[in-house]
Order: structure tokens, then C-alpha cells, then sequence
């Protein structure tokens, strides 16, 4: 069902602090929080004895209290009170810990095994220190449908032509062919759009008038990882092979997407702009945009999720499916693998 040994987003860094947290993540349930020191914690969210959340017990200094009868743990989920019975803390009195990492202002989870956990395989945001780039606060949004249907819709630039029409839908979105091309660790869908006006959304951002040529990138990685990068430039300076001329503007959303379960998904976003990295209005104007966009596709997301598990007749599959099913061949083959591992 779910690729383990990997990184996912489990929070905003900020929205973690000095108080327990009760998640869910790939059906685990888990409490979050940081230590005086700032570190952050996840650990499993249930007290071996009855099974009671810890999430709803106590935060003392760096440990947790469970609320039924004190049984106390430590951040590597190990009991170091057990007020009942203060001279034998019952050796199976552990809980899991999970590895976790701030970076690029998200708090990274590692949901398989802690030995393999390396946070150089975090998935890596190019440009995120470097002060030319401009970055928009980003959102979370919690969408009542299977993880997969989601990237999917992240694999499909077509799609916009018709749920986006006020925002990033445009001419050739809706016919222009599709490059569908494998990464080492993913998919990638893509096309350029010649002499074509901008979008909308984008109209108000590119620094040129008139036509131009514009880049639909759409990319999903391991696990569940989609980067879409558009690029507006004037006519005849677009292309794969060419190098971004002066008034080029490239925009990448970087979209994170963790299971909670097999029916519901956590989606963080965020947006980096190759310019204005201090104009809060530009990056205001995109975030309500995006934000706007993401609840148009929840609303198709939800009902496709609910259309296809209850299906009452076979589906079928288009062209622009072609680097979907490519991503998810590629995800199932790992989660065979990994799952051969243990």
C-alpha cells in the first residue's frame, strides 16, 4: 500500500512546538513535538499498557506522560517512569520513535526503518538559499481521497484546460502533445506551448507583453512528490534546450503529498519564484491562487476517489495517463521490493 523507507512531510517546522500532536500518517498514529532544546519528536501515539493516545497525556520537560498512569518516555520512546511501580519499569514499556528532520521549513518523518533513515535522501529544493529566489508561505490542505489520485492529477497538465479555467488554464493545454519521460526517480510530463498567450494567473506575473512560449513540467518522485515548474518567456526563447533569457520567469510548486490513510491524503505546498523575493503582494497573490487551484482539484479529487473505489463499471485510460501509470509502475515495483526486504 505504502512506500516506507522514505521521507515524508509531516508538518509545517512552525506548527510543531511544546505541546503533544496527535497524527496520523500511512494508518500509524503518532504524537509530535519538540523538546526544550527545539528538536523535534514523533513517537508512537499509544501507551504499551492499555493503548491510551499519549497525545492525550502530559508533556514534562523533554518526556511524555501517559494520562492513565503515568508510564513516562523519553524521546527514543523508551519508559523512564513508571510511578506504580517505581523499582520495575516492565521492560516491554517502549514505544516506536520515528525519525525526524527539519528542512526547508517542513518537518520531515521517516516511516520505515529507522537504521536506513539518511537525511541527505531528503527530496532536495534547488535554490531554496539562494536570495534571489522568492518564496510563498506555502499551505496544507487534507483531501478526502487516496494519495495516488492526487498524483496523478500532478502528472496531468491537461487537466487545467478544464478544473483551472480562471487560473492556469490557456491555449494548447487541452491538445498540445505530451513528452512523458522517467527520472531516476520518477516521471516526468511535459511540453512546451509556442506563441500562445499566458494564462491567466500567470498573466499578471510574467515582465514581457503579448504572446509567449510556456513550459508545463510536471514531475512526480518517491514517494509521492510532485514539482511542477512553469516557465513563461517571449516568443521564439523558449524551448528544452535553451538557456533562460533576462525576462524568463520560472515558477516551481513544490507539492508533498503523505497518506494519513488509504482514503485520506495531507497535502503541503509550496511556491519558489526565479524573482521579487521581498514582494509580499507577489507572493500573497500566488498563495490565494494556488490555494484556490488545489481546492478546485480537491473537489474532483474527492468524487473521483469515491467514483473509483465504488465503481460499478470498468474505467478506462486516456493518453495523458501515459505518465501516471508510469510513476505508479515505478512506485509498485519499490514497495515489492521493500516489502521483499523484510
Amino acid at each position: 500500500m505504502f512506500l516506507r523507507n522514505c521521507w515524508y512531510v509531516a508538518a509545517w517546522s512552525k506548527d510543531i512546538g511544546r505541546s503533544l500532536k496527535a497524527e496520523t500518517f500511512l494508518g500509524e498514529n503518532i504524537v509530535l513535538y519538540r523538546q526544550e532544546d527545539g528538536t523535534p519528536v514523533a513517537l508512537e501515539d499509544a501507551c504499551p499498557h492499555r493503548k491510551l493516545p499519549l497525545s492525550d497525556g502530559n508533556l514534562k520537560g523533554d518526556y511524555v506522560e501517559c494520562g492513565y498512569h503515568g508510564l513516562t518516555f523519553d524521546c527514543s520512546g523508551a519508559c523512564v517512569a513508571a510511578p506504580t511501580q517505581q523499582s520495575a519499569i516492565p521492560r516491554r514499556a517502549v514505544v516506536r520513535s520515528y525519525p525526524v528532520v527539519d528542512r526547508y521549513r517542513l518537518l520531515w518523518i521517516w516511516m520505515g526503518d529507522p537504521e536506513l533513515a539518511d537525511p541527505n535522501t531528503i527530496f532536495p529544493i534547488e535554490n531554496f538559499d539562494d536570495p534571489s529566489w522568492g518564496l510563498t508561505d506555502g499551505g496544507v490542505l487534507d483531501i478526502d481521497c487516496h494519495y495516488l489520485w492526487i498524483c496523478d492529477n500532478l502528472l496531468d497538465p491537461s487537466h487545467v484546460a478544464w478544473v483551472h479555467v480562471s487560473s492556469f488554464a490557456g491555449p494548447g493545454t487541452d491538445d498540445e502533445p505530451l513528452n512523458v519521460a522517467k527520472t531516476d526517480r520518477g516521471v516526468v510530463v511535459s511540453r512546451w506551448i509556442e506563441n500562445k498567450p499566458p494564462s491567466p494567473y500567470y498573466s499578471k506575473l510574467v515582465r514581457f507583453d503579448g504572446n509567449c512560449d510556456r513550459l508545463q513540467h510536471y514531475e512526480m518522485s518517491l514517494p509521492a512528490i510532485g514539482l511542477n515548474k512553469s516557465i513563461y518567456t517571449s516568443v521564439g526563447t523558449g524551448g528544452y534546450a535553451k538557456e533562460p533569457v533576462d525576462e524568463t520567469f520560472i515558477n516551481i510548486s513544490y507539492n508533498f503529498m503523505t497518506p494519513i490513510d488509504e482514503d485520506r491524503t495531507r497535502y503541503f505546498w509550496f511556491q519558489h519564484r526565479n524573482s521579487d523575493p521581498e514582494n509580499r503582494e507577489i507572493s500573497e497573490f500566488m498563495n490565494k491562487g494556488a490555494y484556490m487551484a488545489f481546492n478546485e482539484d480537491r473537489e474532483v479529487l474527492e468524487k473521483v476517489h469515491l467514483g473509483m473505489k465504488h465503481a460499478k463499471t470498468p474505467h478506462i485510460d486516456l493518453g495523458l495517463d501515459a505518465g501516471a501509470k508510469q510513476f505508479r509502475l515505478i512506485l509498485d515495483r519499490a514497495i515489492t521490493a521493500e516489502n521483499a526486504d523484510t
